[in-house]
């Protein structure tokens, strides 16, 4: 088996869509948290390595607070990693963040892996008080108190986002190693800011030809050379779907997808969704849509052309049903990571 089939690991994002009941009308968000535990209780069972919640503060999406769901999966589950997809460190306190998964890391026996970010949304930073004219001043500072804690379980700190720190310990410190990826949109100073902390690049891939991150990737890598920090896992986020057919797959998540985008581009003066262009995302682009076997070649050729040892798969995309989403997370265990590790392992790609 090559160096790739045994790196990769392959797991699961989610923003808790607000998903349809079965007479098509939205569900309430109560009951869609605990489908999301329901969806990661399935996803430990099936084998799937990670299960990644992301935060948001908007009528579409029921995950606000992320670390209180992930404390209710640890309970119930027993090897998944668990994370974030992504934190939104900017308009939060970095200590309380780092206590929050430092308790998530002690009560899931090591099981917290964070993803730290901007976020694609800005409703946090009105709600919480912060001015958007902070916004690449807030990430930095948050950022840099983060890793200090991360590597100290105390900082000698201060700036202009938060009071200074003076080498206060942290409670409860790490007992264990926490694995923290920092979630990338595209920008090289971003993948810089990454290598500079010594943390693990995690880039979003929403749309285009997945191997067009190459060169953030190779980026990456001579940061952390000319840097002399370590280099790390790097991986890959996608939005995907996985169905009997491709045929399924297409139709099934068509009107769902079509739906989100449609509200994301009335807020953002985006075009209208087409059928073409949603086609043409899959066949061309960043979807990972279609039949297991599909969806496998897919993940392998991103993987192995990227070099990246995680791929993870948000699995929700607009209002599609719990049960759709329950079928999608089997195939997506049973059938679609042990080909992505048979094609790396074989050189099928």
């Amino acid at each position: 088996m090559t160096d790739l089939a045994h790196e990769i690991s392959l797991g699961l994002d989610t923003f808790g869509d607000v998903s349809h009941d079965d007479q098509g009308q939205p569900k309430p968000m109560d009951q869609v948290l605990r489908d999301v535990v329901d969806q990661a209780v399935y996803a430990d069972q099936l084998g799937i390595d990670f299960i990644g919640l992301g935060e948001h503060h908007r009528s579409d999406f029921a995950i606000s607070s992320p670390e209180i769901v992930l404390a209710t999966i640890a309970g119930k589950t027993n090897r998944i990693k668990l994370g974030t997809a992504v934190t939104i460190l900017s308009t939060d306190d970095p200590v309380r963040v780092f206590q929050r998964f430092s308790t998530l890391n002690a009560v899931s026996n090591g099981r917290a892996e964070p993803i730290l970010g901007r976020g694609s949304f800005t409703e946090s930073y009105g709600l919480f008080g912060y001015d958007m004219q902070d916004y690449d001043q807030l990430f930095e500072e948050k950022l840099d108190i983060f890793a200090r804690l991360l590597r100290d379980g105390k900082a000698k700190w201060s700036g202009k986002t938060r009071s200074p720190l003076n080498n206060e310990t942290i409670y409860p410190p790490l007992g264990q190693p926490m694995t923290t990826w920092v979630g990338v949109g595209g920008s090289p100073e971003s993948v810089v800011r990454v290598a500079r902390h010594d943390l693990q690049l995690m880039l979003a891939i929403i749309g285009g030809d997945p191997l067009r991150f190459k060169p953030y990737v190779e980026l990456y890598h001579r940061a952390v050379t000319q840097l002399e920090t370590k280099a790390r896992s790097i991986g890959i986020h996608s939005p995907g779907f996985v169905a009997a057919t491709d045929e399924e797959a297409r139709e099934a998540l068509w009107p769902h997808h079509q739906e989100m985008f449609g509200r994301l581009g009335r807020e953002r003066g985006w075009p209208p969704m087409t059928k073409a262009r949603y086609i043409d995302e899959i066949e061309q682009g960043a979807l990972v849509v279609g039949s297991p076997e599909t969806v496998a070649r897919k993940i392998a050729r991103s993987v192995k052309g990227l070099g990246i040892q995680r791929f993870d798969m948000k699995y929700t995309s607009g209002p599609v049903p719990h049960a759709l989403n329950m079928e999608c997370l089997r195939l997506y265990g049973e059938h679609v990571i042990p080909m992505v590790r048979d094609l790396l392992a074989t050189d099928k790609t």
